[in-house]
């Protein structure tokens, strides 16, 4: 049987969006006005294949009870001078692409482009902002969706588990 493939190097234009990298792990608090408030775990990761950008997985799990509530994939494409490009699938029926700022590791996103397919919600924005310090990440999510103005979704604080390096 053939080796694995090594790890290749991080990609130079990548760098600037390394800390991201990893494993994160934590809880979060959803809520919105059309929905009741719930509470949920999840797992985020973030990792490169050498190429001048980061891929992308995120699911979510109930607190309550275990049941799956919300997947993503996609792409985090940094771009020169603190530009930063996402790329993501919902298994909502959307497709979005966002566009803002990576300042140290911080970064500020608002979609440009929320595509969905004809039995999908309407989701009209979405705002999202990452901190990371150290090994936490914390993020909000913002939302304008069903008619309803832009408004907190998403709350969480994530805990890095391992190094994708």
């Amino acid at each position: 049987m053939p080796d694995a493939p090594s790890v290749p190097p991080l990609h130079p234009d990548a760098a600037e969006l390394a800390f991201l990298l990893g494993t994160w792990i934590g809880q979060g608090h959803g809520d919105y006005s059309t929905v009741s408030p719930f509470d949920y775990r999840e797992e985020t990761s973030f990792w490169h294949v050498g190429k001048p950008f980061l891929a992308y997985g995120q699911r979510t799990w109930a607190l309550d009870d275990g049941r799956p509530l919300h997947s993503e994939a996609g792409f985090w494409r940094p771009k020169p001078g603190g530009v930063v490009e996402l790329v993501v699938a919902h298994p909502t029926g959307h497709v979005e692409i966002a566009e803002g700022t990576v300042v140290g590791s911080v970064v500020s996103l608002a979609s440009r482009v929320l595509e969905a397919t004809t039995t999908a919600m309407s989701v009209t924005t979405l705002h999202r902002r990452l901190v990371v310090e150290r090994d936490v990440l914390r993020y909000t999510l913002a939302m304008e969706a069903v008619g309803q103005p832009l408004q907190e979704h998403l709350v969480a604080e994530l805990r890095r588990s391992t190094s994708a390096g």
